[in-house]
């Protein structure tokens, strides 16, 4: 019987809180789809958080951490320019990191300083994250910026979801293999700490996705424009009622 996968281990160690990152973005962060204001949001929430753990990969070039760093994958240059795209060129000079996420980023040094090679469940999980969802919602909001009444979305600005030529399948597996390998050379000890971690990556993620304030206004302007053709419609009825009289 063939051994199970590290990757296939953490999939199934991360199957319900997974799952409750899911019912969470398709309640939040699918309001993104048609309007930038929470895009833009979710954007510098993960800017933060990629940036950190693409820094702490340079910092450890030496390390199996570097195992993950796979050529096409980084995106802090990516959110940059899509965050310059939606905000202005000099968004840096007013922005400041938000309660929940300057949580997530004292946990990742944490992380880092007691054992730098856990901190491959968040590239992991992060990557695979933006590689397969990431992927759904850069597709959609790209079909509805090309729709009449689409909201307030507006075509371009998805770097982040851009992979180039690279094939997002060649990724993944790119990705999957490099964790696999990671956890090979780790004694059992560790590799159920990484399993842990991976735990915690949805849990963190779960936070700052709940920190996420746009929404509501979406909620509403779509309820307006639900709204307002059923109440054209019924007055017209009601016109040619009254006229019929």
């Amino acid at each position: 019987m063939t051994e199970e996968s590290f990757t296939t281990k953490m999939r199934k160690a991360t199957r319900e809180i997974h799952s409750i990152s899911d019912s969470l973005v398709n309640a939040k962060l699918a309001f993104a789809l048609s309007d930038d204001d929470v895009w833009t949001e979710g954007l510098l929430i993960f800017y933060e958080i990629f940036r950190y753990l693409e820094q702490a990969l340079d910092r450890h070039r030496n390390s199996p951490l570097a195992r993950l760093d796979l050529e096409a994958l980084r995106r802090t240059e990516a959110f940059e320019k899509d965050l310059s795209f939606y905000l202005g060129s000099d968004w840096k000079s007013s922005y400041v990191v938000g309660d929940a996420v300057a949580a997530y980023l004292l946990h990742l040094r944490k992380v880092e300083s007691a054992d730098p090679v856990m901190l491959s469940a968040y590239v992991y999980h992060l990557y695979m994250g933006l590689l397969s969802g990431g992927q759904v919602l850069g597709h959609k909001r790209r079909l509805l910026a090309r729709l009449p009444f689409a909201g307030a979305a507006r075509e371009g600005g998805d770097a982040v979801t851009s992979f180039g030529d690279a094939p997002i399948p060649r990724l993944k597996c790119e990705m999957k293999a490099a964790m696999n390998a990671l956890a090979g050379d780790l004694d059992e000890a560790a590799r159920q700490m990484l399993l842990e971690e991976s735990k915690t990556v949805f849990a963190r993620n779960n936070e700052v996705i709940r920190s996420v304030k746009g929404g509501t206004h979406v909620v509403l302007t779509k309820m307006l424009i639900l709204v307002i053709p059923v109440s054209v419609a019924l007055m017209l009825f009601a016109l040619l009622v009254f006229y019929k009289k």
